[in-house]
């Protein structure tokens, strides 16, 4: 069977993911920081095995047990880096933005999937794998208080665009899922309501169009493929 790894699986896009493609018979590797939320998905789960590895994806230890948890159930055939950081809450202006929290808030958006991307590469090579990044269109957009956030965005479409060009033979994606009813979602927005987002299940359509697909390298919104499906 197949082997994905999804990092940030514990909940939002990455819990919806992980269903899916298991669904699907991917035997899957599952990153979170929480163990216990991240047990709950894994316990969910049909068919597997399934590993899940709580830690945090900034830790190269962490990341080579991914390596290592991919490669044992067969080699990693797709990467979906979805862990992601908004860096504070509320978001703050740039000026207002602590030095330490940006390398941090880098660190986890940019510096972790491009590391784990690297260490997952002779597997990904050895079966024709594909690269999700999951990006925003904060990326692309200049929101005031989403600098941090947006410009870290924006450095990892840009790596995945060098790493396609280095990496021929795999298809690297970025994804801007659009806005969803998640808990990171909520903590951008603290105190206002945003029952009005679609739940992250309505992205997986998206999502599973452009992993089924071969479509070269580069970045996607999902509201688009789904249109263009339809």
């Amino acid at each position: 069977m197949p082997v994905a790894i999804i990092t940030g699986a514990s909940r939002g896009l990455g819990r919806a993911l992980a269903r899916e493609l298991a669904g699907r018979e991917w035997h899957l590797v599952l990153d979170a920081r929480g163990a216990d939320d991240l047990g709950t998905v894994q316990a969910q789960l049909p068919g597997g095995p399934h590993h899940a590895l709580a830690g945090d994806v900034t830790d190269p230890m962490h990341r080579a047990s991914i390596a290592a948890a991919a490669r044992a159930l067969g080699g990693a055939s797709l990467l979906i880096n979805n862990a992601s950081s908004l860096g504070s809450s509320p978001l703050l202006a740039f000026r207002d933005l602590d030095p330490a929290t940006y390398v941090d808030l880098l660190r986890v958006n940019l510096v972790a999937p491009m590391a784990l991307t690297a260490a997952l590469l002779p597997q990904l090579r050895r079966n024709g794998g594909k690269i999700l990044n999951i990006s925003s269109d904060a990326a692309v957009e200049p929101y005031e208080t989403w600098g941090g956030y947006g410009s870290s965005k924006a450095a990892l479409d840009h790596a995945g665009r060098v790493l396609a060009a280095e990496e021929p033979t795999l298809r690297i994606y970025s994804l801007d899922p659009g806005d969803m009813r998640t808990r990171m979602h909520q903590d951008a927005f603290p105190g206002e309501d945003i029952s009005d987002r679609p739940e992250p299940e309505t992205v997986v359509p998206a999502v599973l169009s452009l992993l089924d697909s071969d479509l070269p390298s580069g970045r996607y919104v999902a509201g688009q493929l789904v249109s263009e499906a339809a």
